[in-house]
Parts: C-alpha cells; sequence; structure tokens
C-alpha cells in the first residue's frame, strides 16, 4: 500500500512542488498519474522512492514510514519497486539478457538465479528471440520492453513508470500499457505518470490529476470491456508464466 498524509514539499530554492497531498493507493491498484508540466509529478515519484523527503506529512510504502527511514534502509524499500523510464536507460554495451540480469546481479543474486529467472521475464515481455540482441538493435517499443523487464525481474510488489510511452509511437504505447494491464490483473501495483490523455481513456484505471502541486481530482477506476490485445503471442506467455489466481501476486 501507498499512503501519502498531508504531504508538502517546498524546495531549497522555495518552489513549492506539493500542497497538503492525501492520497490512499491499495495493494493491486492502477493508477494514472496526470497533469501538466511542473504538476507536481516527478517530486510525487521522487518523494514515493525517497530520493526527496516531504517538508511537512507523512508517506507509507509497502509499510516504510519514509520519514523515519534510514539511509542504509532505502535499498531495502526500492527494492519493492520496478521503475520503467521514459528515456529506457539501457546499457549499451550489454546484450538484452544482460541488461535485465543486471538488475539481480545488482541484489546479489546467484548466476544459477539469473539464468532460470531472466529468459521467463523476456518471455513475459514478448522478447525472448532477442536475448542476445544489444539495445541500438532494438526499436523504441522494443527498447521499452527491455526496461519493463528489468523493472519486472526482482519481482517488485509495485511498478512506477515514469511517461513510459512518452518516445515510442502509439500503437507501441498502446502494447506498453496492455503489458502493464495484464501484470496489474496479476496483483502487481502500477503507478503510471502520463501525459497521453487518449490511454487514460481508453484504459479505464483510477485517475489522480495534479495541478500546482494539489491533487485536483481523483476519479476511480470503472468497469470496460477488456482491451483487445495487439500482443498475443506476450499474452500466452504471461498465461503460461503466471499460472496463479487472480489477484495473486506472481512469485518464480
Amino acid at each position: 500500500m501507498i499512503e501519502f498524509k498531508g504531504v508538502h514539499k517546498t524546495y531549497d530554492n522555495g518552489n513549492i512542488a506539493l500542497k497538503d497531498v492525501s492520497i490512499v493507493i491499495n495493494k493491486g491498484e492502477f493508477v494514472f498519474i496526470v497533469g501538466a508540466s511542473g504538476a507536481g509529478k516527478s517530486t510525487l515519484l521522487k518523494l514515493l522512492m525517497r530520493e526527496e523527503v516531504p517538508t511537512a506529512g507523512e508517506i507509507i510504502v509497502n509499510g516504510f514510514k519514509l520519514s523515519k527511514l534510514k539511509k542504509r534502509e532505502i535499498p531495502y524499500l526500492r527494492r519493492t519497486m520496478g521503475v520503467v523510464f521514459q528515456d529506457f536507460r539501457l546499457i549499451n554495451s550489454m546484450t538484452v539478457f544482460d541488461n535485465v540480469a543486471f538488475a539481480m546481479r545488482v541484489i546479489g543474486a546467484s548466476n544459477v538465479e539469473i539464468r532460470k529467472r531472466v529468459p521467463y521475464i523476456l518471455g513475459l515481455v514478448g522478447l525472448h528471440h532477442k536475448a542476445r540482441s544489444y539495445p541500438k538493435e532494438l526499436s523504441g517499443g522494443e527498447q521499452q520492453r527491455v526496461g519493463l523487464a528489468r523493472a519486472l525481474v526482482n519481482n517488485p510488489s509495485i511498478i512506477i513508470a515514469d511517461e513510459p510511452t512518452g518516445n515510442i509511437d502509439p500503437e507501441l504505447s498502446h502494447e506498453i500499457l496492455e503489458l502493464l494491464t495484464e501484470i496489474n490483473r496479476r496483483g502487481t501495483t502500477v503507478l503510471m505518470v502520463t501525459h497521453q490523455i487518449d490511454l487514460v481513456r481508453r484504459f479505464h484505471h483510477r485517475v489522480i490529476k495534479i495541478e500546482e502541486g494539489c491533487v485536483v481530482s481523483d476519479q476511480k477506476a470503472v468497469p470496460a470491456c477488456p482491451v483487445k490485445s495487439n500482443i498475443e503471442a506476450a499474452a500466452v506467455d504471461i498465461a503460461g508464466i503466471f499460472p496463479f489466481e487472480e489477484g495473486e501476486h506472481y512469485e518464480f
């Protein structure tokens, strides 16, 4: 669970980024965060990942009270999260396999674990056949799928997607959202910042809108017909890899 209680954030230069933000995001929700540039969306994510601390108020993430978190405890908080970036942030000198495996090596996973888990995750995002390719050999959509695989590989309870479709074309944007939606359906909480209102309208998840540092609306998810997937092969991979009951958080 994620909870912001009366959170304010003012930077040292006097810029007021967030004002009295109080929101609760329950386990297993999919939430869009929308708003204009400078509205406070990036600050909200930085606070969530403990890159910044609030000026006032409290933030609780997965049982961690961030205002009381010691520096040595921050890595343990971040291991409960997977982050997908707009600009991919892949290492060009590494293959797709090694880019994903790198996230596991950082936390001390064994080679046996890596060899077992990384192929499963690449299958999930439809890139098993690209394991030995390099980032520059991939399309923008494929690079973002690698970024998503890297975010998933350590089995986080929360995925934070910061404008993940900002650098890819609309059709591929829908594919990334379909993947995120399926991952969420299996029990992972997804928090996605976006400017693409067409995606927000199509996928019918909860929407929190921020303007000038304030939450001005919080629209709950509404039932909708399932979105037809353009990546049926990846959906088959998901069903085969994660044969769990709906709502369970997946394990490997």
